[in-house]
């Protein structure tokens, strides 16, 4: 088989992305296989569930892959026990249990101590690995070392597919999509639903919909990138010229996963530790403002706290920590465990482009969208719980009780935020490209 074949056979089983890495001595399944010397590679390969394993080498964090060995007949052989492990004490990724349950599996490859070997992984729509893994002497290894490619994803570098649009080329298609929509001036604030129809949007979170609905992405709350594996955000300026100003950036909304929140539900949780509304709204009670890590918050009087991260080192110390609520009693109000935060953050977060924005509302609402995009790209969450820690992201909800005391009506948004001009804390690379 020569290597144009097989890209031929992995776009044939699926694949959107290809990836390669040549195989050291020690890379095979008594040692497992190093994928990077950080947390990236959670960013490249999707998991389905993450599980936390604390030992006494320290913490780590387990994520489980839908994976698969490519056969030369294009069938896919599943394997049930491959794993992502990141070990954060290092932190390092490593990846493991990639033959087990497999009879088709490359077993003399994968647990050989050859060099010259290369492994190739290929990433599906439907969050799927399948991997091919070829000899030293193979026609493949000679022909793709002769390529000379170098990493450029982590410590993969990537592969064309057939008629799958490169990373190059994603990010080309959504700079000429960005240019044609911020040439179109002032837009009709509208939101494109999952039927395919276009409406009229009239909320004040209607910028990021006008923009997605004119690339065509539907309204939803998916937690996957937008465009061609690009997040898409845009946030309020007020002059285009200072794309770094303006208003604070949503950056996600998770529900938390433990504490009162949680257990006792929604309106328990506001009627405890929400206030009346501040405008005088009737029979109305809020849970809002800003919680910094370390400080008690003036009308909520909770602290937010990151239990099981140590800020000194910048590393997670318990695998089963959390970011926390707690009461001046010590009550846990929320916490949103690190294993979720790991899965959001890779899922959606690895690039993203962040385009300031206008809005109008005489005589109707409309947005305009600036020439001036920054590119953000290699994240991970280690630099999101140091964001945290430092005070940079911070905890901004928007929750509602309506008719408190009749037919009680909630409203959940629990959104972590960054003013527009700390982006660069969490992205080790952001380039301002004008479109």
């Amino acid at each position: 088989m020569t290597l144009t074949q097989l890209t031929a056979l992995f776009a044939s089983a699926g694949c959107r992305k290809l990836y390669a890495k040549p195989l050291s001595e020690n890379d095979n399944s008594k040692n497992q296989v190093y994928f990077a010397g950080s947390v990236e590679a959670l960013n490249i390969f999707p998991s389905h569930q993450i599980l936390a394993v604390n030992t006494k080498q320290g913490p780590s964090f387990k994520a489980q892959l839908n994976f698969g060995w490519l056969l030369e007949s294009g069938e896919v052989a599943p394997v049930i026990g491959a794993q992502l492990i990141l070990y954060s004490q290092y932190p390092e990724v490593r990846f493991s249990g990639f033959l087990q349950g497999c009879k088709k599996a490359p077993s003399g490859l994968m647990r050989a101590r050859l060099q010259g070997r290369v492994l190739f992984l290929g990433v599906t729509d439907d969050r799927r690995v399948i991997g091919f893994v070829v000899a030293g002497d193979s026609e493949i290894a000679s022909e793709y070392s002769s390529k000379r490619l170098q990493p450029n994803v982590g410590v993969f570098a990537e592969l064309s597919l057939p008629h799958i649009p490169s990373e190059t080329a994603a990010r080309a298609k959504l700079l000429l999509e960005l240019g044609r929509i911020s040439r179109l001036g002032w837009i009709d604030s509208k939101q494109l639903d999952s039927d395919g129809l276009i409406k009229p949007c009239l909320a004040a979170q209607c910028g990021g919909f006008t923009l997605e609905a004119e690339l065509g992405i539907p309204k939803n709350s998916v937690a996957e990138p937008d465009f061609l594996g690009w997040e898409v955000k845009q946030h309020v300026v007020s002059h285009f010229g200072r794309p770094n100003t303006g208003t604070a950036i949503t950056l996600m909304t998770p529900e938390p996963t433990g504490g009162f929140y949680h257990d006792k539900g929604v309106e328990a949780f506001v009627r405890t530790f929400g206030y009346a509304d501040k405008l005088n709204r009737p029979d109305r009670m809020n849970f809002g403002g800003i919680h910094k890590v370390g400080e008690s918050h003036k009308t909520t009087r909770l602290t937010m706290q990151l239990r099981g991260y140590d800020a000194g080192a910048g590393k997670i110390s318990d695998a089963n920590g959390a970011i926390e609520l707690v009461s001046e009693t010590g009550e846990v109000a929320a916490e949103w465990a690190f294993t979720g935060l790991l899965a959001h953050w890779s899922r959606k977060h690895t690039r993203a482009a962040y385009v300031p924005s206008k809005c109008r509302k005489d005589p109707i609402r409309q947005y305009a969208y600036g020439s001036n995009i920054r590119l953000a790209q290699q994240t991970d969450s280690l630099r999101l719980l140091q964001a945290l820690a430092s005070g940079t992201v911070y905890y901004d909800p928007g929750i509602k009780l309506e008719n408190a005391s009749t037919a009680p009506k909630v409203k959940r948004r629990s959104q972590f935020r960054i003013a527009s001009k700390n982006i660069t804390s969490l992205y080790e690379i952001v380039e301002v490209v004008e479109v």
